[in-house]
């Protein structure tokens, strides 16, 4: 491990200050992706700001959104009654994340913030573009069956690993941010991860520097009838292989409202516009629903060890489509 300063911030601007003004300093919360990584130094900040004192810790429900502190633990969000009641598929998503003892530690904003779990990033003798840009990638011919097959690029074919991200792309939720001029912003879920491109290095909208500081969840019907359902390989502690957030509200038997994620398959949170296109106008059927995971992997490009997710996607889709949809007239 590389030597490195530790700086307890007293407030938002401090901590901001004491960041932007040094090229290889991080913010700290709860630290659980962030130590792994300088342990296999894959990162070496030179400075590491403590942000844990900070006024980001509290859940308000207010009339029209939920507003999410960036320092509230996962477990404490997962538990929340509005989170629970309104919110099910991202309760849902957070419980189904890592293990209780990480839960307990792992903050909102941390969530947001997770570094890709791919082997080759966390191999220093692996080439990956986006640990050392430029480098190529030997995730593309090498063991890939966790790889992504939506959102990839040449250059990088890294999963997004969050279940909370997946959940907040079908709830409209929106970052909001301090940055480092002291003005705010409001960044759209669906705005905040990017595309690698030939860019996978640059993994958020976020600026050095700037802070986020709450989520927020406008309150809809839609929220109440989402679910999140995920696959993998063993039951805790354990990455998705295809996961699937969705929402939606029927009437008549026709579905009205519709929101589709998925997660373990792309390279960031992937909403899919075109399932959502699909099941619309719809009736609540196994037709409907099949013809709606067509659509979502109908631009998948699978390597040699990861086709496998195409069809498990679809499946896990259409499950969480039947499961959310009973009894939703």
């Amino acid at each position: 491990m590389q030597p490195f300063s530790f700086v307890q911030a007293k407030n938002a601007s401090g901590a901001i200050g004491a960041v932007s003004d040094a090229a290889g300093a991080s913010f700290f919360a709860g630290g659980t992706t962030l130590l792994d990584l300088m342990k296999l130094d894959v990162i070496a900040p030179t400075r590491l700001v403590d942000i844990n004192n900070l006024p980001f810790s509290k859940i308000e429900v207010g009339s029209e959104r939920v507003t999410i502190g960036a320092n509230v633990r996962n477990s404490d969000l997962a538990s929340h009654p509005a989170i629970r009641q309104g919110f099910p598929a991202l309760s849902e998503a957070l419980l189904s994340g890592a293990s209780a003892q990480l839960r307990n530690m792992a903050t909102t904003a941390g969530n947001l913030m997770q570094r890709t779990r791919c082997s080759y990033f966390r191999d220093l003798s692996a080439r990956c573009n986006k640990r050392n840009p430029g480098a190529g990638c030997d995730a593309i011919s090498g063991v890939n069956k966790n790889h992504a097959v939506l959102g990839t690029s040449e250059q990088c074919i890294a999963t997004h690993p969050s279940d909370m991200c997946v959940a907040l792309v079908i709830l409209d939720a929106t970052v909001q941010t301090q940055l480092p001029d002291g003005t705010t912003r409001l960044i759209p879920i669906g705005d905040f991860h990017l595309m690698p491109g030939s860019t996978p290095h640059m993994e958020t909208a976020l600026e050095h520097g700037e802070l986020i500081t709450h989520i927020h969840l406008p309150i809809v019907s839609l929220a109440r009838r989402s679910h999140y359902l995920k696959v993998r390989d063993r039951a805790s502690y354990e990455f998705a292989l295809a996961s699937a957030a969705v929402a939606v509200t029927t009437e008549g038997g026709v579905i009205a409202e519709a929101r589709v994620g998925l997660g373990g398959i792309a390279t960031r949170p992937w909403r899919s516009l075109e399932a959502e296109t699909a099941l619309i106008g719809q009736p609540a059927s196994d037709a409907t629903f099949l013809a709606a995971a067509n659509a979502a992997l109908a631009g998948a490009r699978p390597q040699q060890h990861n086709a496998f997710k195409i069809g498990l996607a679809k499946e896990t889709l259409m499950i969480a489509l039947q499961q959310v949809t009973k009894g939703n007239n």
